[in-house]
C-alpha cells in the first residue's frame, strides 16, 4: 500500500530530477560561492560590530549569530522561487505539469513530487552553506548538522503556500510584485540582520507571524546549542503547520488547474 501511495510522486521527483540535472552547476555558485563571499565579507565587517553589539547577541560573533538566520533566509527565498515561480511556470503551456497531469499521475501526485524534489533541493543549499559556515568557524557545536532540516522546513513552508497561490496566478508580474514587496522585506522583519529586542514592541508582533521569523529562530537556536524543547515546538510546530495548510491548499488548486 505504502508502496503504491509514494510511486507516483517519485515518479515526479525523478522528472524534476532529470530537468535538474542540466543545471545543477547553477545550484553549487547558489549553495557554495554566494555564502562563501558573503559570509567572508561578513565575518570581516562583523568584527567591527561585535566590539559593541555583544550585549544583544549573547555575547557571540556577529558571523555565528548572523550565519543560521541566513541560512534560513536564503532556504526561504529558494522555497518561494520553487514554490512559486516553479509552480506557475511548470502549469503555463508547454509546461510540465501539463505532460504529467496527461498520465495516470492525479495532481496530488504531481503537487506531492514537486514538493518533495523542492524539499531535497533545499537540502542541498543548507548543506552547502552549512559547509561554508563550518569553514568559516561560524558552526560552534555539532548541534549545527541540524540546521540543515531546520531550515528545509523553513524554505518548505514557504514552498507549499507559494505552489498553491503560483498555479493559479495568471501573471508572472504579479509573482515579481509580491517577492519584491512580501517577501524581500521579511529580510527586515525577521531577526535575520540584527536582533528584534532593537525594534519597537508592535513591529516584534508582527514578525512574531512571519514564518521567516520562526525559521531564523530555530536555526539560529540550534547552532548556538541553545534550542529548548518548548522554543522548538513553538517554531517547529508553526513551520509544520504552515506546510500542512499550503498542501492541503494546494491540493485544491492544483486539481482545478490541472483538471481544466
Amino acid at each position: 500500500m505504502t508502496e503504491l501511495s509514494l510511486a507516483p510522486p517519485l515518479r515526479e521527483f525523478a522528472a524534476e530530477w532529470l530537468k535538474y540535472r542540466r543545471t545543477w552547476r547553477g545550484s553549487i555558485v547558489i549553495g557554495l560561492v554566494n555564502p562563501l563571499l558573503f559570509l567572508t565579507g561578513i565575518g570581516i565587517i562583523g568584527k567591527l560590530i561585535d566590539s559593541s553589539a555583544t550585549g544583544p547577541l549573547g555575547g557571540v560573533s556577529y558571523l555565528t549569530w548572523l550565519a543560521p538566520g541566513l541560512m534560513a533566509a536564503s532556504a526561504m527565498q529558494m522555497g518561494f522561487g520553487s514554490g512559486g515561480f516553479g509552480a506557475f511556470r511548470a502549469a503555463a503551456p508547454g509546461g510540465g505539469y501539463r505532460a504529467a497531469s496527461a498520465t495516470p499521475m492525479s495532481p496530488t501526485d504531481i503537487l506531492l513530487g514537486s514538493l518533495l524534489f523542492v524539499t531535497f533541493r533545499l537540502s542541498l543549499l543548507s548543506a552547502g552553506f552549512l559547509l561554508v559556515q563550518a569553514l568559516l568557524g561560524a558552526a560552534p557545536t555539532w548541534w549545527a548538522v541540524l540546521t540543515v532540516p531546520a531550515a528545509a522546513l523553513t524554505g518548505l513552508a514557504f514552498a507549499a503556500p507559494m505552489a498553491a497561490w503560483g498555479i493559479a496566478t495568471k501573471r508572472f508580474s504579479t509573482m515579481q510584485t509580491v517577492f519584491r514587496f512580501v517577501v524581500q522585506p521579511l529580510y527586515l522583519l525577521s531577526g535575520t540582520f540584527f536582533p528584534l529586542s532593537t525594534v519597537p514592541a508592535w513591529l516584534q508582533k508582527v514578525a512574531y507571524a512571519s514564518p521567516l521569523w520562526h525559521g531564523v529562530e530555530l536555526c539560529r537556536d540550534i547552532n548556538l546549542g541553545r534550542l529548548t524543547f518548548a522554543a522548538g515546538a513553538i517554531h517547529g510546530g508553526f513551520l509544520i503547520a504552515m506546510v500542512i495548510a499550503g498542501v492541503l491548499f494546494a491540493r485544491v488548486t492544483y486539481r482545478r488547474k490541472l483538471h481544466e
